[in-house]
């Protein structure tokens, strides 16, 4: 049995909770042996305990972190992503929960659990009018035979993007890292350390900055230029790093699966083994 739990303090956490029923029930179909998968709500520090993997939804990044605080979980989250490392997948707010660091943020910041390190900015394409669904290339959803595999509706909502990626240990499923506006942080002194989360690998981009929403380059005007790069020919929007894999968009809005299918196989793949 392994226990996936869908942190259910604000936000898309019912909907995260539906995909992944049908993906457990599609994975169970085509590998009947396969670990039972317990899917459960996660509001307190015991019920996290009880979890081998863990999604973190989308919703309002601010108050998840309040709500998160104000019920002892922050601490337990950390524990849960940075030492014991156990999976943990977050979509839109829950990518930035999961890095380091965050522009873009309400007055007097906002505390984050980490686990990805990068620097995200917090609704980059604007307001929730500026929402958009455009078709995503994800070449890590793609068959074990090389078949490309048809894009991904992805859903953007007051969506962040990876601004900056705090290390010089980055991999790419395949070109993503030449065609991104992301700055990559050297030390300043010159001396890089060896990073024990490993590599971030970047999965997905959306090519041109801005391209499937005009009004977001309004949006930049004045903006903090450390925040927003002009440079590049598209945005980081999925990626991962050891344990923690993380989306700007939100795929639990879709009727499409298929992150979920490829994420949880890899929960019952490390319970099988």
């Amino acid at each position: 049995m392994v226990t996936v739990g869908v942190l259910a303090l604000q936000g898309g956490f019912s909907e995260h909770l539906g995909s992944l029923r049908k993906a457990a029930a599609y994975i169970s179909s085509r590998s009947p042996s396969t670990p039972n998968v317990n899917l459960i709500e996660v509001r307190t520090p015991e019920q996290l305990a009880r979890c081998d993997a863990l999604v973190i939804p989308g919703g309002e990044s601010t108050t998840l972190s309040l709500v998160a605080a104000q019920s002892g979980l922050l601490d337990p989250l950390r524990e849960f992503v940075k030492v014991t490392k156990k999976p943990t997948w977050g979509t839109c707010a829950g990518l930035i929960f999961l890095s380091e660091q965050a522009s873009a943020a309400k007055k007097g910041g906002q505390e984050l659990i980490g686990g990805l390190d990068v620097k995200v900015h917090r609704n980059h394409f604007g307001r929730q009018r500026e929402s958009f669904v455009t078709d995503l290339d994800l070449p890590f959803l793609s068959q074990k035979d090389g078949i490309q595999a048809a894009p991904f509706p992805a859903v953007f909502i007051r969506a962040p993007v990876v601004d900056h990626v705090l290390t010089t240990e980055i991999g790419s499923i395949d070109d993503k890292m030449e065609s991104t506006t992301a700055e990559i942080a050297v030390p300043a002194s010159g001396n890089e350390t060896k990073n024990s989360k490993g590599k971030v690998e970047i999965l997905a981009t959306l090519p041109g900055r801005h391209a499937s929403n005009k009004a977001a380059a309004a949006a930049t005007v004045g903006a903090d230029a450390e925040a927003v790069s002009p440079k590049g020919a598209g945005d980081i929007v999925a990626l991962r790093q050891g344990n923690v894999f993380g989306t700007s968009f939100h795929p639990e809005l879709t009727d499409d699966i298929r992150i979920h299918v490829w994420w949880l196989e890899q929960i019952v793949g490390r319970a099988d083994k």
